[in-house]
């Protein structure tokens, strides 16, 4: 079986992606990746063992005028690289993990008669999926609410996350606690700006924190002069986590965006999180996520309005000093988890593959 997975963007599309794949190859069959030029897929597909081929694209939903022209301009080179593509690897099945690449080869596999997948893992599915709606031949869900989008097309099997977050155990004995903030791959201004404010708040703790805070790339530098102003000079400051389950791991306790990806791999591996809900996310599905791991005790929630250093290093310090109140919080995370949904994923495209083109 030879599966195309077009993903990319953020790696709230990727990873869900290559947790598919994994099953996939796990199962015998051959995945080739799709992704835009220059995009962060360039980098995350590799590191994961798996062959990308690239495409000429570009977004045009919230892209203002310009972007909009620029990316209306690049469409029929998109379709034409995507045709050559599916040419010449001849997959069974073509799946969408997310982001606009999924756009033009879904519907080139589409017109070419090969049957076609749409992965989503929000409430409201992203916009280029629910343009391909009326095209592919089935949609894997994270969320009933979604349904509505795909008709009987739909089925709802839950986030897919990469197996090695589900074999994390409990977080590692120790003196210090670990604390690992991360933005997602792209990293976050908000958390960024309040942890530098935070590390004057959390000076009489420092003997008992280890800091691992990954920024992105925009905000590296800066971030790095506040630990080293603020006499941090321990902690590490990296652009970019490549064995995030390394660092999932080693934490004791993460502040973290809401994404849909974030909270299903922190389900999985069981830990318990501050969560800044990123506040311009499509109806506010963020602090729908957050709201959702909070209330099971998974979390705490902090809204961006609200996200101040003094109140950021107030709930770490409230956390950090109840070692029997994280453990609680890593159990209910372990409640949420649902580690079948690649299976499922890889299931339905084993059932497309057999039913052969359309």
């Amino acid at each position: 079986m030879k599966v195309i997975i077009a993903a990319g963007g953020t790696g709230g599309h990727i990873y869900p992606g290559i947790a598919v794949a994994k099953e996939i190859v796990s199962r015998g069959g051959e995945v080739l990746f799709v992704g835009a030029k220059g995009g962060l897929e360039n980098r995350i597909v590799p590191e994961n063992g798996f062959p990308i081929e690239t495409i000429s694209s570009a977004g045009l939903k919230s892209m203002g005028i310009a972007g909009k022209v620029k990316g209306l301009a690049i469409l029929p080179k998109s379709f034409l690289d995507s045709l050559k593509i599916l040419r010449k690897f001849k997959p069974d099945v073509v799946a969408g993990a997310g982001g606009y690449v999924s756009g033009p080869v879904l519907l080139m596999a589409s017109f070419s008669r090969i049957p076609t997948l749409v992965m989503d893992s929000n409430a409201l599915p992203g916009f280029t999926n629910r343009q391909l709606a009326p095209f592919v031949t089935k949609a894997a869900l994270a969320f009933e609410e979604a349904l509505e989008h795909f008709g009987k097309k739909g089925i709802v099997i839950g986030n897919p996350v990469r197996n090695e977050f589900f074999s994390i155990g409990p977080s590692p004995d120790g003196d210090k606690v670990n604390l690992f903030l991360t933005g997602g791959s792209q990293g976050a201004r908000g958390i960024n700006t309040a942890m530098v404010d935070a590390l004057g708040h959390l000076a009489d703790v420092r003997d008992r924190l280890r800091i691992t805070h990954q920024t992105g790339e925009p905000d590296l530098e800066t971030v790095r002069k506040g630990y080293a102003d603020a006499g941090w000079k321990e902690s590490e400051v990296t652009a970019y986590v490549s064995d995030m389950m390394g660092k999932f791991r080693d934490a004791h306790l993460l502040v973290t965006r809401a994404g849909a990806t974030t909270c299903a791999e922190l389900a999985a591996a069981g830990r318990p999180a501050i969560m800044v809900p990123l506040p311009t996310a499509a109806d506010d599905h963020q602090r729908k996520n957050a709201e959702a791991m909070q209330d099971a005790g998974a979390a705490r929630m902090i809204l961006q309005k609200d996200l101040t250093g003094q109140r950021l290093a107030s709930e770490i310090k409230e956390l950090i000093a109840d070692s029997e109140r994280l453990r609680r919080m890593s159990e209910s995370a372990r409640k949420l988890a649902k580690n079948d949904a690649a299976k499922a994923a890889a299931d339905i495209i084993e059932e497309l593959a057999a039913g052969g083109k359309r």
